[in-house]
């Protein structure tokens, strides 16, 4: 196994299990964070209880911005605040690093291509309940984590090097040669649940019971949009997989509003808008919503 240098911005439900999982399996981890959390995780690495992975601590670096080369540089900010998590990666400093964004929604790769050479870009998608619960303490409550890195412009040995470094250190993750369908697919999928349970303050059993007509609609909305722009669209499979879903699951965005934190509406609500718009289609449905929880 080659040993990989990683950063690791923003250490939180998602970033801060990766870095975990990837400095026990060997590999060193920066983490890049504010003052607060960087002193915390230099005292005491990161904390994880997992049912899983197990209940593991693990020793990881950690600085307020990246200040040297690293192999790859995992993005894990909510998309309200990637903005100023950026300033904690010059662009200088990213060097040939692979940047590898988990954020929701489909926009933020161009973005990323205007901060960093476009084929050094590596989105990515992950399937996994896990959240910070103290700086430093991550929750991984789901019995799996799964990854498909993609990136239509990177060199396939490159994204294959680190697909295999996750896949060491635990998340089951495959490469998939189509960036467009793989971010696609996973918006199909969150902005419905995200959007449905944040406006009605519902866990998803509730949900999908009570508003069933505006789920159906929804899901029916957002895979008009993901066909037009080249991704899967399957409303069957999508509601089976809500149907599927413990009924007291709840979505990352209601969890946020629950909060008081900003919630990724323009990310995810905004964006399939914006796609919708462009295509022509319309999406009554969405675009209530979005308003109302915009209101």
């Amino acid at each position: 196994m080659t040993n990989f240098t990683v950063a690791i911005l923003g250490p939180g439900g998602i970033g801060g299990l990766l870095g975990a999982l990837l400095s026990r399996a060997g590999h060193r981890v920066v983490c890049l964070a504010g003052e607060e959390t960087v002193g915390v995780l230099r005292d005491s690495g990161i904390q994880v209880r997992s049912g899983l992975y197990g209940d593991f601590s693990a020793a990881v670096e950690a600085d307020t911005e990246l200040r040297e080369t690293v192999d790859a540089c995992l993005i894990a900010v909510k998309h309200t605040s990637l903005d100023a998590a950026l300033e904690r990666v010059p662009a200088k400093a990213l060097g040939d690093a692979l940047l590898v964004p988990f954020l929701n929604g489909v926009e933020h790769p161009a973005v990323l291509r205007g901060h960093h050479r476009p084929e050094l870009v590596a989105p990515a998608v992950i399937r996994v309940e896990s959240t910070r619960v103290a700086p430093g303490v991550i929750e991984h409550g789901s019995p799996f984590a799964e990854v498909d890195l993609t990136g239509d412009l990177v060199s396939r040995e490159r994204l294959d090097a680190l697909a295999q470094v996750f896949g060491e250190a635990g998340p089951t993750t495959r490469v998939l040669e189509d960036e467009t369908a793989a971010l696609w697919a996973k918006m199909s999928f969150l902005a419905p649940f995200a959007l449905l349970t944040t406006r009605y303050g519902l866990p998803l059993g509730e949900a999908r019971t009570r508003y069933r007509e505006e789920l159906t609609a929804l899901v029916e909305e957002t895979a008009a949009v993901s066909r037009a722009c080249g991704g899967p669209a399957d409303p069957a499979q999508a509601l089976a997989r809500y149907d599927a879903f413990p009924p007291a699951t709840k979505s990352s965005m209601q969890r946020d509003a629950e909060s008081g934190r900003p919630i990724e509406l323009d990310a995810i609500g905004g964006a399939l808008l914006r796609a919708a718009e462009q295509h022509g289609i319309a999406v009554p449905v969405t675009a209530r919503l979005v308003g109302e929880l915009g209101a």
